[in-house]
């Protein structure tokens, strides 16, 4: 083995290897009683790997893995989404740079362009997912816009308008006025402004009083149908059924009252606009009010208005009505008022409740089925809260728009006559049938929502509607890997369509990830400059590099400037290449329930060095090992026995973890095993054993043997780095096994359970300690040979002496010395094993006084670190001002002081007694 650990080099050498000969294709194994399978969940086509598919990339990757090597056929579909608005924008502006729109050179040749596009530019995300070694069967990728799964679309689409599952209808949506198209919730993001509260005079009809209502967006008061105060407040219910003149227009609306209104906002009145405002639909429904849209797509007023405001932008129009209310006396005051404003999340624009015709999904038929899947058992959540969240959005479930105004996407499969009479089907051809011959018809415009194909992704990419040998074979499948944030817009509609178009469900666990956040536990955005970048990671990144990436495309030059202090601040030297095994490993520690994950450097860094950790104890058990002939059949020593033993336990362990989804256990258990029980531990006792012609050949099969386990353990978490050490035991060995992805994982035998060698060990680590403890505490060199008495030793503890009295020469540098009862001991520094004492003479090893005073200067040191600190956490105004981790960083450096003195300070205390 190369003496120094080279990812970069080992990496890119399997990464080849694997796709080369093959080894993730779900062909594998095909005899197979069991199979295994997961889903991708397909990522835009536009995008690039970031935090969050990293992390449960590596997730899907260890599960794929595992269930590999238990011997499974196992698939993990990948695929990519196209991302249709996303996608169209990124081609709409390659086209503006050349002055040209899409409508210049119509759908036909643009949708040409996007393909072009894709072919070229559209498998960035897919190239980084092989950088992290994920093991996917590439052979069967595929594209929400393939042949087959938009076959499936228009199947699903056709049937569910059969039924009268989909129809079209004018309804509220979220309307982006920049790009004139409906956009889901989840292309929504709200975002805390600070605005006003507009408190306007409404004349009540042929009186002298008034209503004074409250609004953030006094606009819309053109298209108002009521006035609504709540049923129970005196103030009002005498006007309940009287109209106001509404101001600004030539038209009388109703006073109603209402449940909903809050009596206690604003001034309890409030204005009802049901074209313009979802909650206000909802009441306009209820009371059959005027639904009056006073805006054009691009959020201009229309001409259903006065004409002082028609062609005015809205928020002009704005400036203008409060302008001409306080002319006229109508306007009462304005506040200042937080709200929250919904942007667009690809243009910023604010986005608009508009009234338009779309098409849509009748949901609440097919939402009780997949509500009765999650309760009976059929889909299980992990962590299980989170059915709460499901179950609450799927028993208020609202119809689906599923239409989107833009080019890119499965074509709604629906054509129209002259006379508006709508035909759905699969072809024009079709579509003639049933119109009739000579019928002129036009396909709709729109295309379907992504999350419509996305909802079909675990059947239609196993071949449905085909009964194919995959979707037999591995549908249902076995687990769904996502975040919490798309529970609602795909998991939720996936489980649907899953129960509507197979009749089971489309998975039988639901994996909730956490969400990615940086060091000091704030989500990462571009905004604030503290995104990290997967590959960064793996590859490092020089600062000014990763200053450029942080600044690019900030428009202020002073977030800009405050991003760079920050990351010089925090990366002064950029980051270090840590390589994907170790960032891997960091993500499974860090798989945990929790909502929130903190993503700090110092924790890649350690697993870093545990990589390099395994890499050096590989290296010094091949090189014990070469030229020797191993004998599987020698006779074990008692340290043998124990690794063995622990190794079992281990594996018992890490199985359990693996079924929980509890990788950040599986993940500490395979670390403290191996840095711990093998590193620090077996290694260190086989040297000794190894020079020993009685323990030789049993050490050197139990070396190989759980190093061999060790690696198979750990495929799945950090695939290259133990493929490597692999490949290099099987040289040593005289095998060609091939790839360790084809080994067998490992399973428990109990046979090597072995509770008396367990315990044997754990008295000799505990006697070892000891000594070391009596070194560090009284400063003596480890390698100092020292004389050591023991004391108050039974037979058991006489027993472990004498079988261990070699190994503890050894690794102590200690002549041992039994010392009777009654014999006193000399002055000494002492431990306990059990009952037994170990008695260490310090006469001549220490110069007490030199050692006291050593002490008392470092404890002095101290003592001054923990003022300051203690300063800084008793002034009010920095605990209350600083950023909270900043303050949790203080407490932790006093903590540690603390605890350091309370040892010093035990330190003295015993060598003042001596």
């Amino acid at each position: 083995m190369e003496k120094t650990y080279n990812p970069e080099q080992i990496e890119a050498k399997y990464r080849s290897l694997w796709e080369n000969q093959n080894l993730f294709s779900s062909d594998s194994n095909s005899t197979s009683k069991n199979a295994y399978c997961i889903m991708l969940p397909p990522p835009n086509v536009t995008g690039s790997l970031h935090m969050g598919h990293a992390f449960q990339h590596t997730i899907m990757d260890i599960l794929t893995r595992y269930h590999r090597g238990k011997g499974e056929q196992t698939l993990w579909q990948p695929g990519t989404d196209h991302a249709g608005i996303a996608t169209q924008m990124v081609v709409e502006r390659q086209l503006a740079a050349q002055d040209i729109t899409r409508h210049d050179i119509g759908r036909d040749k643009f949708i040409d362009k996007i393909w072009d596009w894709k072919g070229k530019s559209g498998g960035i995300i897919t190239s980084q997912m092989r950088r992290l070694g994920a093991s996917v069967d590439w052979e069967r990728e595929r594209f929400t816009m393939d042949d087959g799964l938009s076959d499936a679309v228009k199947k699903v689409f056709i049937q569910l308008h059969k039924e009268g599952l989909i129809y079209r209808g004018k309804r509220l949506v979220n309307w982006d006025p920049v790009l004139h198209t409906a956009v889901s919730d989840l292309e929504v993001i709200s975002v805390e402004k600070q605005g006003s509260l507009w408190h306007m005079r409404y004349p009540i009809t042929d009186s002298d009083d008034c209503l004074i209502v409250a609004t953030t967006r006094p606009e819309t008061m053109l298209g108002d149908s009521a006035v609504a105060v709540h049923p129970d407040d005196k103030r009002y219910t005498h006007l309940v059924g009287k109209t106001i003149d509404l101001p600004l227009t030539n038209r009388k609306i109703p006073i109603i009252a209402d449940d909903y209104v809050d009596m206690d906002f604003g001034t309890g009145c409030v204005k009802i606009t049901p074209a313009h405002d979802f909650n206000d639909y909802e009441m306009g429904q209820r009371h059959n009010l005027d639904i009056i849209n006073i805006l054009t797509d691009d959020a201009k007023i229309n001409d259903t208005v006065e004409s002082n405001y028609v062609g005015l932008d809205r928020f002009v129009a704005r400036k203008k009505i409060i302008q001409d209310l306080d002319a006229q006396g109508l306007l009462a005051k304005v506040e200042p008022h937080k709200l929250m404003v919904p942007h667009g999340d690809r243009t910023n624009a604010v986005i608009e409740p508009y009234l338009t015709d779309q098409w849509f999904v009748k949901v609440a038929p097919l939402a009780q089925p997949a509500i009765d899947a999650v309760k009976n058992g059929d889909i299980r959540f992990v962590p299980e809260n989170w059915d709460k969240t499901y179950f609450n959005w799927m028993n208020n479930i609202q119809d689906w728009c599923i239409s989107r105004q833009i080019w890119w996407g499965h074509r709604i499969p629906a054509w129209y006559d002259e006379n508006g009479n709508i035909f759905v089907a699969d072809s024009l051809e079709e579509a003639q049938k049933q119109a009739g011959e000579g019928v002129v018809l036009t396909q709709d415009n729109d295309v379907l929502d992504t999350w419509f194909s996305s909802a079909l992704w675990p059947f239609s990419t196993l071949g449905w509607p085909e009964k194919t040998p995959e979707l037999s074979r591995f549908y249902p499948t076995d687990v769904l890997v996502t975040g919490f944030d798309i529970i609602f817009f795909w998991v939720a509609r996936m489980i649907m369509f899953g129960l509507k178009f197979t009749g089971e469900v489309p998975f039988k666990d639901i994996y909730i990830t956490g969400l990615i956040k940086d060091g000091q536990g704030q989500k990462m955005s571009k905004s604030k400059g503290n995104v990290l970048d997967p590959i960064d990671l793996i590859d490092g990144i020089t600062l000014q590099d990763l200053l450029e990436k942080r600044t690019q495309g900030l428009m202020q030059p002073k977030m800009a400037e405050k991003i760079k202090k920050q990351t010089k601040k925090e990366f002064a030297n950029g980051i270090p290449a840590f390589g994907t095994d170790a960032l891997r490993f960091t993500f499974a520690a860090l798989a945990s329930f929790g909502r929130d994950i903190k993503f700090d450097l110092k924790r890649i860094e350690g697993y870093r060095n545990f990589c390099n950790k395994l890499w050096n104890a590989s290296r010094f058990v091949l090189m014990k090992l070469e030229g020797e002939t191993i004998d599987p059949q020698a006779q074990l020593s008692t340290a043998d026995a124990w690794i063995l033993s622990r190794l079992q336990n281990t594996k018992s362990k890490v199985e359990k973890h693996l079924n929980d989804y509890r990788l950040d256990l599986m993940s500490h258990e395979l670390y403290e095993f191996v840095w711990g029980d093998y590193c620090s531990w077996y290694l260190e006792l086989s040297k000794p054993l190894l020079e020993n012609e009685a323990t030789k050949a049993g050490t050197q099969a139990t070396l190989i043997k759980v190093l061999n386990e060790i690696v198979t353990l750990l495929h799945p978490i950090i695939p290259f780095i133990t493929e490597e050490i692999f490949e290099q035991c099987n040289s040593l060995l005289g095998k060609n096994n091939g790839s360790l992805m084809s080994e067998a994982y490992p399973e428990v035998d109990t046979q090597l359970v072995s509770t008396t060698s367990e315990a044997e060990i754990q008295w000799l680590q505990t006697f070892i300690l000891g000594v070391r403890q009596i070194r560090g505490e009284m400063n003596i060199s480890p390698n100092k040979p020292l004389d050591c008495f023991v004391q108050n030793f039974n037979a058991t503890d006489e027993t472990h002496l004498d079988n261990n009295t070699n190994i503890l020469n050894s690794l102590t540098t200690i002549e041992i010395n039994k010392l009777p009862e009654n014999e006193e001991a000399p002055e000494s520094a002492t431990a306990l094993v059990g009952e037994m004492k170990i008695l260490i003479p310090l006469a001549g090893l220490i110069d007490k006084d030199q050692e006291i005073a050593r002490l008392n200067k470092e404890i002095d040191k101290l003592n001054q670190q923990k003022t300051q600190f203690e300063g800084k956490l008793n002034n009010e105004k920095f605990v209350n001002s600083a950023p909270e981790a900043i303050v949790n960083t203080e407490r932790e450096r006093l903590a540690s002081v603390e605890s350091t003195l309370a040892d010093l300070s035990t330190q003295l205390r015993k060598i003042n007694s001596l």
